[in-house]
């Protein structure tokens, strides 16, 4: 893959200079980080529409300083950094002042002025960390050209592990690290898959650690730091997704979320002794999405996800009995964590027509109390638009779910079809500013379906895409398409499909399949070629895309992923096309937009590119993100003829 920017310029030139000879020149425009082709010049009055849209924040909790302070990511400039905030509707004190967005953070447990922090260049995701103190003083811990992630602290705070991986590679090594002493780092295990560190002991003696090998399937370990055994829990030729995990603080059960034995993931606690466990909290037909322990062993909080909403639950949890709840507005869990003193409980929470902001649970009293208050950009909260949820069949009578966001103006509205990516992934209503502009902007309908393959409403449901099954979920964008037909509110003749990662295959697959059916496609850092993705992935993601998508190395599979790929299917693409992609994005390389951008010129297609050289698997700076808005609204002003 080329990764500098001669290479990447002279690629852009021979892309123009090539195609010139059989089709019209390429408008090539290049401002800032941001490469275009065919892209108009913004108007004035678009950019002055999206801005108020565009100023939207949010405040995210990332963790619990020693102190009883808050860390939480919000973004005052051009990216997301960490700020610190002592009390309710307090000051936001930013804490990191870096031109890269901050991946995450994490309080040092007994060290009130010290914090972990976790960032990466350019989007890609090569994530190094550090500690910092609130000065601003920094110490990197971690290696150079190297992958890092899944960062646990000891509860004494004399620890730290993670996992870490190099390029090429697939495996992960569980790395371990004493206090702050840098020269104390070494590698605990030589891992095998992807492997993460979950919670140390309460002694810090030992680690468990998960192996993911796909959305259904995982593996729970754990490792004796004295010897570096580490011995699998819980052994089983069946498929079982586990998630998530902490001991109890006597350290003789640990509490995981699992699907064994369910449709749905559970809360379970593990005896070590007995190797036996046992049903904690069953949140019915959905998923027990998220937990938190209090250290001192006396409070249970979990969310469940109950079609798309978040239900949070405190318990106590020696007794097991109910205590007062916290009536939480209707929303998104983005965060879930008690305080170092057990006492409190942090609550990050989004709303489809709100930006994610905390609340804080005390338990004694029992009192809700709202942390953040983020900004709405100028906008007028009343006036943004409440999903409703739909169900439409598909060509097999699977039911499918979708989110239905509808303009407050009257007419036959245009509809943009959005669809999310993973595949693992549930599109659930949380606030987009994209979404509200596009319906109160430019007055067209948004319907975000969660197609088969999308999690959240039971294994089964999760794996009905996989291995030579793919295109069945391209179907079911078919039949919500019938679906769209019937609706005397939606213009059937002006449909636009979007999507991103998974979703832009999606897109790109759903454009050659309805291009009949649709006016144009938005792809954003999309897979054009199964083939080509899996030869170019980073190494730490090419065995778990293998599980999902098939493994090409199978000469049956290999014909089929050749066949499914997009970009054999240009010939049935006659509408207008906009191709979005990130310069270092690691998951899905740049090259296959630029591939798919070049094959459908080449057939005649209008087709619009933007790249960002800085950015990764999805734009995340705000100029970038200004700026990618911005022609996705021509671009829709044009296909819906507006």
């Amino acid at each position: 893959m080329l990764r500098c920017a001669a290479a990447l310029g002279a690629l852009v030139l021979l892309s123009v200079v090539g195609g010139a000879q059989a089709q019209p020149a390429v408008e090539v425009r290049e401002q800032g980080q941001i490469v275009t082709e065919n892209v108009p010049v913004t108007p004035p009055e678009v950019r002055e529409a999206l801005r108020r849209y565009q100023n939207t924040r949010s405040a995210g909790f990332l963790d619990w300083m020693a102190d009883g302070s808050m860390l939480i990511s919000t973004r005052f400039g051009q990216t997301v950094q960490a700020h610190r905030v002592t009390a309710p509707a307090g000051q936001r004190t930013q804490l990191t002042f870096f031109d890269e967005p901050v991946a995450g953070a994490a309080g040092v447990p007994h060290a009130p002025e010290r914090y972990l922090l976790s960032r990466d260049v350019g989007g890609a995701e090569y994530y190094q960390a550090y500690l910092m103190d609130l000065s601003g003083r920094e110490t990197a811990i971690t290696e150079p050209k190297t992958r890092n992630s899944g960062f646990v602290f000891s509860r004494d705070g004399k620890r730290l592990a993670w996992s870490r991986t190099t390029p090429g590679s697939g495996d992960y090594d569980i790395m371990v690290m004493d206090g702050a002493d840098v020269a104390t780092r070494r590698v605990a295990l030589e891992g095998t898959g992807a492997m993460s560190p979950v919670a140390f002991s309460p002694d810090g003696s030992k680690l468990l650690l998960v192996r993911r090998i796909s959305v259904t399937s995982s593996k729970i370990f754990l490792l004796d730091l004295a010897s570096g055994q580490a011995v699998e829990l819980n052994p089983s030729k069946k498929q079982i997704a586990y998630a998530g995990g902490e001991f109890t603080p006597d350290g003789r059960a640990i509490l995981l979320l699992s699907d064994e034995g369910s449709e749905v993931s559970r809360l379970v606690s593990y005896d070590l002794a007995s190797r036996k466990f046992a049903v904690v909290a069953d949140g019915g037909r959905w998923d027990v999405e998220a937990f938190d322990l209090s250290d001192d062993g006396r409070t249970l909080a979990y969310a469940v996800n109950e079609d798309g909403a978040s239900k949070v639950v405190v318990r106590d949890f020696v007794t097991r009995r109910a205590l007062p709840q916290p009536e939480l507005p209707l929303g998104v869990l983005t965060g879930l964590g008690f305080s170092p003193d057990s006492q409190r409980l942090a609550v990050g929470l989004a709303s489809a027509t709100s930006p994610a902001d905390v609340w804080v649970w005390d338990l004694q009293p029992a009192k809700l109390t709202r942390w953040t208050y983020s900004e709405m950009g100028g906008l007028d909260p009343a006036a943004m638009v409440e999903p409703t949820l739909a169900r439409f069949k598909s060509f097999d009578g699977l039911e499918v779910p979708a989110w239905v966001y509808k303009p407050k103006r009257g007419g036959k509205a245009p509809v943009i079809i959005s669809i999310h990516g993973g595949p693992e992934g549930q599109s659930r209503p949380q606030f987009s500013s994209g979404v509200q502009y596009w319906v109160n902007e430019l007055g067209a309908a948004v319907i975000v379906p969660n197609v088969r393959g999308s999690t959240g409403y039971g294994k089964t449901y999760v794996s009905l895409d996989n291995g030579f099954k793919r295109r069945d979920s391209v179907k079911d964008i078919g039949a919500l398409l019938d679906w769209i037909a019937t609706q005397p509110d939606l213009d059937a003749s002006r449909v636009v499909v979007y999507g991103g990662s998974y979703g832009g295959y999606m897109t790109l697959a759903s454009f050659a399949d309805y291009n009949d059916r649709l006016a144009g496609a938005v792809d954003i850092v999309g897979i054009s070629n199964w083939l080509t993705f899996l030869a170019n992935t980073e190494g730490y993601r090419r065995d778990l895309r293998r599980v999902e998508y098939g493994d090409e190395r199978d000469p049956k599979m290999r014909a089929f992923l050749e066949k499914d790929s997009p970009i054999g299917q240009v010939a049935k693409m006659k509408k207008p096309l906009f191709v979005i992609a990130g310069y270092n994005d690691p998951r899905v390389p740049w090259t296959e937009g630029r591939q798919m951008t070049d094959e459908a010129r080449k057939n005649g297609v209008d087709v619009w590119w933007m790249m960002a050289k800085d950015e990764g698997h999805g734009f995340r700076k705000k100029q970038n993100v200004d700026a990618q808005r911005e022609a996705e609204t021509l671009f829709l002003r044009k296909v819906f003829g507006r």
